[in-house]
């Protein structure tokens, strides 16, 4: 009987991570659905109501000009001071940053396979670093580990947090893919292989390897990697060793997040100009984002296009932050929207990001 019961409880905490782990890719609930016609003010309304621990910075760039406003419970607007949020999965724009920044260099190419930096059994197949840094390497979203458990049992929020680069090599050896083209699917494996890989080819250990690059590259000062023991309230663990890092460790700042979007913009470092970076036709757009607006129509090293409105993009997401950041070469605007709610909490920073840049693109003044 005590089995049995251990068994259920087992099964229970395995489809508990599931479900978590697919919140955290902020995949958006139904009734975000019925909401796209809403202004931003609207939904940001909607989504600070009668909540007193709401905090959202918001940033507009436009013609080389940045401001950015801070809002509160019923969207009022607070003191323009700088506060730190987890960013998420948008720290795999910077994972993909520094992979431009490698073949930049000569260091890799976007054809290498995988297994010319890992070593890994030869009879298997391998996607290249193109297919890992555009979502199309045929990796699962993540693979289960035991420690994903023991984070669970102990009330851990990261379930990623433990899972070390040693057990990465490990898992990667017995997953067998097949020898074709894989359709687009978003994978923070993916980009943790990918940041194992620039871990080895620039030898040194992944977390010092992004330091260096947002303070000396970016120059960036307020972004970082949020370890265990950080002063950032109900934010998630990491680890030194931790093999997920790359695909979503970072903290930042709106300041460190407008900048960012303006580097983008100005593209005077070559490997982060988007404008002229290769391209993936990946044709992601399920109906369900269609119908709230969001579009997948390609990726480019790192960034979500949305070739209808001509947007880069991606959102992050972890237990209690959401994050969304975009910007439209052509026109020259940008948004970043950094909140400390969860996504699925009324309406998430990807549905307000959203309606904010593309209003921004139809307007003719700042």
């Amino acid at each position: 009987m005590k089995a049995k019961k251990r068994t259920i409880v087992i099964i229970a905490i395995l489809i508990t991570i599931a479900l978590s782990i697919a919140t955290a890719a902020a995949v958006i609930s139904y009734r975000t659905s019925r909401i796209p016609s809403l202004s931003f003010m609207d939904m940001l309304s909607y989504t600070t109501r009668d909540n007193n621990q709401a905090l959202l910075s918001v940033g507009i760039i436009k013609d080389g000009h940045t401001k950015y406003t801070v809002y509160g419970e019923n969207a009022t607007i607070l003191p323009s001071h700088e506060h730190t949020y987890e960013i998420g999965s948008i720290s795999k724009t910077f994972t993909a940053a520094l992979l431009g920044k490698a073949i930049h260099e000569g260091t890799v190419a976007l054809s290498d396979t995988i297994d010319q930096y890992i070593e890994l059994p030869k009879k298997n197949h391998y996607p290249d670093l193109h297919q890992l840094v555009t979502h199309t390497s045929g990796y699962k979203n993540y693979y289960f580990e035991p420690q994903m458990m023991a984070n669970r049992l102990r009330g851990e929020k990261n379930d990623y947090y433990g899972i070390s680069v040693a057990a990465l090599d490990k898992k990667l050896a017995n997953i067998r893919l097949k020898n074709n083209e894989h359709a687009f699917l978003y994978s923070n494996f993916g980009y943790s292989v990918l940041g194992r890989i620039l871990s080895k080819v620039q030898e040194k250990e992944f977390p010092a390897l992004m330091q260096s690059f947002i303070a000396q590259d970016l120059k960036l000062k307020n972004t970082h990697i949020a370890f265990q023991g950080n002063n950032l309230p109900r934010s998630w663990n990491w680890a030194k060793d931790d093999a997920y890092i790359p695909a979503g460790a970072l903290v930042s700042t709106i300041e460190d997040m407008l900048q960012y979007v303006q580097i983008h913009l100005d593209g005077n470092i070559p490997y982060l100009d988007v404008a002229s970076q290769p391209t993936k036709n990946v044709q992601a757009t399920t109906k369900k984002y269609e119908k709230m607006g969001i579009r997948i129509d390609s990726i480019t090293m790192g960034w979500m296009f949305d070739e209808e409105n001509n947007v880069y993009w991606h959102n992050g997401a972890t237990s209690n932050y959401n994050s969304y950041i975009a910007f439209d070469t052509d026109k020259q605007v940008g948004v970043v929207i950094l909140s400390n709610l969860a996504a699925n909490y009324r309406i998430p920073a990807t549905l307000m990001g959203l309606r904010l840049i593309t209003s921004l693109q139809d307007e003719d003044a700042f």
